[in-house]
C-alpha cells in the first residue's frame, strides 16, 4: 500500500480518474436535465427576434425551471409588456425573464473572457469580480431597457400613421362600404406598420366568428392609445345608435390630425430647451477657446 500511495504515477492516474468520474457524472446529470425539458410547439408562433434566436437553447432551458416560480402579478405585467411589443407570439413572461438571466450570465462570462486575453499583467481577481457584477447587471437590465424601447417605437409609429388610416377608412365608409370592408381597404391600401397589423388582426378575429365590437375593443386593450380607443369607442356607440358612420369618422380623422399638429409643435418648441446643455457645455468653451486664445498669446508674449 505505501509502494502504491508513494509512486506518482498511481497518484496521478488516480486523481485523474476521479476527475474524468466526476465530469461523466456532471455530463450524465446536465443530459438528463436537458431530456427533461419538453420541445416548443412553435408551428403558429412568430419567430423570436435575433438576439433571442442565438441564445435560444439556454433560454428555453431555463425558461422550463423559472416559469412556475414567477408570481401572478409578475406574469401578467411581462406579458402586459410583451403584447404592447407585439411580441405576444413571439414569446412568453417566462421566456423573456429567462433572457434576462442568460444575458446576465454571457455578458459576465464575455467580459471575463475580453479581461483575460487583454495584454495587462496586472489584473487581479477583484477586478474579474467588478467587472463580472457590473457586466452582469447590465445583461440583466438590457432586455427590459430593448422592450421599453420597442413600446416607445411602435406608439410612435402608431400615432404617425393613425390619421392617414383613419382618412382612408373614413373615405371608403363615406363610398358605401361598411366598417369591416374599410378596414380591409386599410389593410390592402394603407401603409405598413402597427396599425395595419391590428386591423389585420381585428379582420382575423371577426373571420374566426367573434363579434366585431370585441374584436375592436381586444385592439384597444393590445395598444392602449387614447387615440384608438377613442375612434373604437365612437364606431361601437354609432353602431349600437344607427348613426352614420361617416361624420363620425371624419370628426375622428380630423382630432387625430389636429393632435399630430400640436404634438409637433410641441416638439419643436421643446428644440431649444433641449439643445441648451450640449450648447453650454460643448459648443461655448469651444467658441471662447477660439476667441480668446490669440488675446492671451498677445498679453503673453507683451510681457503680461
Amino acid at each position: 500500500m505505501d509502494q502504491i500511495i508513494n509512486n506518482p504515477s498511481t497518484v496521478f492516474f488516480g486523481i485523474a480518474l476521479a476527475v474524468g468520474m466526476s465530469v461523466a457524472a456532471c455530463v450524465w446529470l446536465l443530459s438528463k436535465v436537458i431530456a427533461d425539458v419538453p420541445l416548443e410547439d412553435r408551428e403558429f408562433k412568430d419567430p423570436p427576434p435575433v438576439g433571442f434566436r442565438l441564445l435560444w437553447w439556454p433560454i428555453q432551458l431555463v425558461s422550463h425551471f423559472i416559469s412556475p416560480l414567477i408570481n401572478e402579478a409578475r406574469w401578467n405585467k411581462v406579458a402586459s409588456s410583451l403584447i404592447r411589443a407585439g411580441l405576444e407570439f413571439c414569446l412568453t413572461p417566462g421566456q423573456f425573464t429567462a433572457s434576462r438571466w442568460v444575458g446576465a450570465v454571457v455578458v459576465a462570462l464575455f467580459m471575463c473572457l475580453v479581461l483575460s486575453i487583454l495584454p495587462f499583467a496586472s489584473i487581479g481577481p477583484t477586478t474579474y469580480v467588478y467587472t463580472s457584477l457590473f457586466a452582469g447587471v447590465f445583461g440583466w437590465i438590457y432586455p427590459a431597457i430593448w422592450l421599453s424601447e420597442r413600446i416607445t417605437a411602435r406608439k410612435k409609429e402608431l400615432l404617425k400613421t393613425l390619421p392617414f388610416v383613419l382618412d382612408l377608412v373614413t373615405l371608403c365608409v363615406e363610398a358605401g362600404l361598411n366598417i369591416q370592408g374599410a378596414m380591409a381597404q386599410a389593410v390592402a391600401k394603407g401603409p405598413h406598420g402597427v396599425l395595419r397589423d391590428e386591423f389585420m388582426r381585428v379582420l382575423r378575429d371577426i373571420r374566426a366568428g367573434k363579434q366585431r365590437a370585441d374584436s375592436l375593443r381586444r385592439m384597444t386593450a393590445r395598444l392602449r392609445e387614447p387615440g384608438v380607443t377613442s375612434f373604437v369607442t365612437a364606431v361601437i356607440q354609432a353602431e349600437a345608435m344607427g348613426m352614420s358612420l361617416g361624420p363620425v369618422l371624419r370628426a375622428q380623422a380630423d382630432q387625430r390630425r389636429s393632435e399630430r399638429f400640436l404634438r409637433a409643435e410641441k416638439a419643436a418648441m421643446e428644440a431649444p430647451i433641449k439643445m441648451l446643455f450640449p450648447l453650454i457645455v460643448f459648443i461655448f468653451p469651444c467658441t471662447f477657446i477660439v476667441l480668446f486664445f490669440p488675446i492671451v498669446i498677445k498679453f503673453m508674449a507683451s510681457g503680461f
